[in-house]
């Protein structure tokens, strides 16, 4: 598994968020400027944070994004499945993206693929943003 920038930018962006006060809504400007993100770019991953139930927004003059779950309940392996889909470093061991790959020959290949699939979710799955804060 490699993050992705969408991820990274995600992640940052989330971790921000989540220092502000639950109520305010935060531009894009200044989550951009704050956390070192392009701004069309984080744009994007706003959008798709969005759209995933992560984040809520308003628009107008005093508009922009607020978390939209509590950070405790937003685990980073939400977050990094949404941006760049599956944590498995093979598509045959992933629980959740599973597809047909050249390893799924050899078993101790597969073997070894799912106890690093396992570590890493272990850990991710465990991690809220709550954890990051």
């Amino acid at each position: 598994m490699k993050l992705s920038s969408r991820s990274e930018y995600a992640l940052l962006a989330l971790v921000y968020l989540g220092r502000q006060a639950p109520e305010h809504h935060i531009s894009v400007e200044k989550i951009a400027q704050a956390q070192g993100i392009p701004p069309k770019f984080l744009e994007q991953i706003l959008l798709a944070l969005k759209r995933g139930g992560y984040l809520a927004s308003l628009k107008g003059q005093r508009g922009g994004y607020r978390l939209a779950k509590t950070a405790e309940t937003i685990t980073i392996a939400e977050i990094v499945r949404l941006l760049d889909g599956p944590l498995a470093p093979s598509e045959t061991v992933s629980k959740n993206f599973y597809r047909a790959t050249p390893i799924q020959k050899e078993a101790a290949l597969v073997a070894l693929f799912t106890r690093v699939r396992d570590c890493v979710l272990e850990i991710m799955e465990k991690t809220t943003l709550a954890d990051l804060l």
